[in-house]
């Protein structure tokens, strides 16, 4: 018997897949952070971003839900993003 809990399979597309970006508190990172989700996930509803500042307001998380096409969509966003100095996390 396999005990170890296996994570929930995603089945494509998947609406409302929640992406979450943890930056530097900083415009121009905000707008890089906008133009990839446009290329990657055209049509999200930007409305429903979310944004929350760190306590020290030195870090912002942004919440987005899009709608995921795909692990290919996904890893390219995720690499993308990652690869930005001023990106510390993306979820």
């Amino acid at each position: 018997m396999n005990r170890d809990p296996q994570p929930p399979k995603i089945e494509f597309p998947c609406e409302d897949y929640m992406i979450k970006v943890v930056r530097d508190a900083d415009d121009q990172v905000h707008e890089f952070v906008l133009e990839v989700m446009r290329r990657h996930a055209p049509g999200f509803d930007e409305e429903r971003v979310t944004l929350r500042e760190s306590k020290s307001g030195n870090f912002t998380s942004m919440t987005f839900y899009i709608l995921a096409t795909g692990k290919p969509q996904l890893q390219a966003l995720f690499e993308e993003l990652k690869a930005h100095p001023s990106i510390h996390m993306v979820l």
